[in-house]
């Protein structure tokens, strides 16, 4: 892996994964792209990480977006489908990740924040669809839908102008906001908070919520019921309820 993107493995089960360009805005290039994929391929496959958590290095942007002068240079239309590593898109992961926005979130630093499954905010955060600024388009906003209302959706791609962090929380695309010297910290306790559920029920709850959003009410809880009988007849089903009984912490094995 390049020094594009740093992998931080941490002793607890959870990755930091940083976007390492601050002088270029953490600009989706092809050195961070490489990277991102990368480091999400070695969360995926390490057994003794669960949770993953992406950031940017620097004060100022989380991630301004797609690289402008690459564009320039190749003279690009429709970008490949597979050119941007998006979690649960072009990246197949199974654990559960959190982007902790540190600054500008625009365009492409939108999508991947978007992609991740939960997102904590610095409070000078600010987020944007540009696209209509510079003529581009945002198909990889369209999930979006499932966040928030629809007008503001609206509002935010016809406009292409930024909210502030605050604002991003009140819509629901924000799970919490952080002052800037205690963003990882408090990314890093969301993390704690998913790693003291057995690995199995955190599992099943995540495809849970994501059939709930694909689906319609009846096909969502036949699947959800389907997804849930791992969890179920696991050895830590047992476990859970037999350390609240014993009124002692559950020994989660993952199996």
């Amino acid at each position: 892996m390049s020094d594009a993107v740093v992998f931080d493995a941490r002793s607890d089960g959870i990755a930091i994964i940083t976007l390492n360009r601050p002088q270029r805005r953490n600009c989706l290039a092809l050195d961070v792209r490489e990277g991102l994929f990368d480091a999400w391929a070695r969360f995926e496959r390490d057994p003794a990480l669960r949770v993953a958590i992406l950031t940017g290095a620097g004060p100022k942007a989380f991630c301004a977006g797609g690289d402008l002068e690459e564009m320039v240079a190749t003279g690009m239309t429709v970008p490949p489908r597979e050119m941007y590593p998006l979690p649960y898109d072009t990246i197949e992961l199974s654990k559960p990740t959190i982007a902790a926005v540190n600054g500008a979130a625009f365009a492409g630093g939108w999508m991947i924040a978007q992609a991740c499954d939960l997102c904590v905010a610095s409070t000078t955060a600010t987020f944007a669809v540009t696209e209509v600024k510079v003529g581009r388009s945002s198909p990889w906003a369209a999930p979006l839908i499932h966040m928030i209302p629809q007008r503001i959706m609206m509002e935010l791609l016809l406009t292409g102008k930024p909210i502030d962090a605050r604002r991003a929380y009140e819509i629901g695309l924000v799970n919490r906001l952080a002052e800037p010297e205690v963003l990882l910290d408090t990314a890093l306790e969301l993390a704690a908070e998913i790693l003291a559920g057995a690995p199995l029920s955190v599992r099943a709850a995540r495809e849970t919520v994501m059939l709930a959003t694909e689906m319609g009410r009846s096909a969502a809880l036949q699947a959800a019921r389907h997804a849930s009988v791992r969890c179920y007849t696991s050895e830590d089903a047992q476990e859970g309820p037999r350390a609240f009984a014993e009124k002692r912490i559950p020994r989660w094995t993952g199996s």
